[in-house]
């Protein structure tokens, strides 16, 4: 059975179980036992009960690090809830309790670590203040689902671009530096300017945005944009703008990166299992966090 205790002195096995170091995982720890602690005493201790809390069974996660370990081996490698089980020496049926159970704890775990990105767009420009440097990189991200069986979903859920049932969100990510911001999640159809319009992001005077074609037209008051020019129909690019696109792409290549280290959790790479709406959209948040987490335990490290 996978446990904590079999693991910690095993880093390589550690990182490639969960994707942090034995130092980062004692880290975000210290805010999960937090965050757990109060699940209890809203949930269970403080709630009308028959008999007092912690009678009855004892459950297989006991320890409270191993709760930590089951869920972040959940979000790296995203098994079957049968092979999660196994794993861990449970049944699926508590294993599927247990992902529903531990997701919003380590949400919370990421939350008091000031680890999660900004949802709200009306507070963006608020956020946004308080960072000395405003340079950001806006892209979009997509997320392979499962077919939808609805008709009139199937149409909403198809990317042109990706050729499969997609769920997309846009990120804005500080040049060198983590995850600021990320929208809701929309169905794979949509455009990202379309989602940018929805969303109606306000920046603070002086930004400088870098955006991809993607968000062609898409000029924000007050913000100074940097995007590739695309081709026109009647004739080739000049090498002078070849020269700046490549420029362009140069500083935009960033946030591909930070994608990849949110990617760095498997259940927002394979196709979601869930078409809980609320599940689907939680999953990416914790992903960004978690990514911003590594980011930061790492920069202090070199500091």
């Amino acid at each position: 059975m996978l446990s904590y205790a079999k693991v910690q002195n095993r880093s390589r096995v550690l990182q490639s179980l969960t994707g942090l170091s034995v130092s980062e995982f004692e880290q975000l720890f210290v805010s999960f036992k937090q965050a757990w602690q109060n699940y209890l005493e809203q949930h269970h201790i403080q709630a009308p009960r028959a008999r007092r809390y912690g009678a009855g069974r004892k459950p297989q996660l006991q320890d409270h690090r191993d709760k930590l370990l089951f869920i972040l081996v959940y979000f790296r490698l995203y098994p079957t809830q049968e092979v999660q089980g196994f794993l861990f020496g449970i049944g699926q049926p508590q294993a599927h309790e247990w992902v529903h159970k531990l997701t919003p704890i380590l949400h919370k775990a990421l939350g008091y670590e000031k680890q999660l990105p900004e949802r709200s767009p009306w507070r963006l420009e608020r956020v946004l203040k308080e960072y000395p440097m405003l340079e950001l990189i806006i892209d979009g991200t997509e997320r392979r689902i499962t077919r939808p069986q609805d008709k009139e979903e199937r149409k909403q859920y198809y990317s042109g671009k990706k050729k499969t049932f997609t769920v997309k969100n846009l990120v804005i990510t500080q040049r060198k530096g983590k995850v600021l911001y990320l929208s809701d999640t929309y169905e794979g159809k949509k455009h990202d300017k379309a989602i940018c319009d929805e969303e109606d992001y306000h920046f603070p005077e002086g930004t400088q945005l870098w955006k991809d074609i993607g968000f062609q037209g898409y000029e924000p008051a007050g913000v100074k944009t940097h995007q590739p020019k695309k081709k026109s129909r009647n004739g080739p690019l000049s090498e002078a703008d070849k020269q700046r696109n490549q420029e362009i792409s140069r500083e935009r290549v960033e946030i591909e990166h930070q994608i990849g280290g949110i990617k760095r959790c498997n259940i927002v790479v394979y196709p979601l299992r869930t078409r809980t709406d609320h599940f689907t959209d939680t999953v990416m948040e914790i992903a960004c966090g978690l990514h911003n987490f590594r980011l930061a335990q790492r920069q202090r490290a070199v500091t």
